[in-house]
């Protein structure tokens, strides 16, 4: 008997060690949702939010994005098309700004539309003054969170994942 709870409990250390058991399970997002008014992030699943997160915007967060350097989030539908491990700031995740109708719209005005606009941590070598930093609007028009909410939004986004980013 003693035997056989030793080949159970071998057994488990096993699977969690692998990762086949978690002891914290992650849900993946079908569409993530910013709403600038109350400067959150909702991750959804099939219509649910299961998660959300205070956020900081661009120090101009008021309108959509219209031009590079105007330091205003886009707003919108647009496709989170890829991941950064490896970024100026924890982790980020590319927002497919601008699309076809942004690139329009600044042309007609004569101006860049900008770009580089992402989720992500905070700035590298700064992660202690995110408690700080996120009472305010600074990033030049990017969505920031802490890193290890930032954590929880990489696991749970996969490359494809929509987001809408509302007033």
């Amino acid at each position: 008997m003693k035997f056989t709870y030793t080949i159970i409990i071998t057994a488990f250390i096993f699977l969690l060690c692998s990762g086949a058991v978690s002891s914290e399970e992650t849900q993946t997002a079908d569409l993530v949702l910013v709403v600038k008014s109350v400067s959150r992030l909702y991750l959804i699943r099939e219509g649910q939010e299961f998660d959300s997160f205070q956020v900081a915007f661009g120090a101009s967060p008021r309108g959509h994005k219209q031009q590079q350097g105007d330091e205003r989030t886009p707003e919108g539908r647009y496709t989170l098309d890829y991941k950064n491990s490896n970024s100026s700031y924890y982790k980020s995740i590319h927002i497919s700004y601008p699309n076809a109708k942004d690139r329009e719209n600044a042309s007609k005005r004569g101006v860049k539309p900008g770009g580089d606009i992402m989720i992500h941590g905070q700035r590298n070598g700064y992660e202690g003054f995110s408690t700080i930093t996120q009472l305010f609007n600074w990033t030049n028009g990017c969505i920031a969170l802490k890193n290890r909410e930032m954590d929880i939004v990489w696991r749970a986004v996969k490359i494809g994942t929509p987001i809408e980013i509302r007033p």
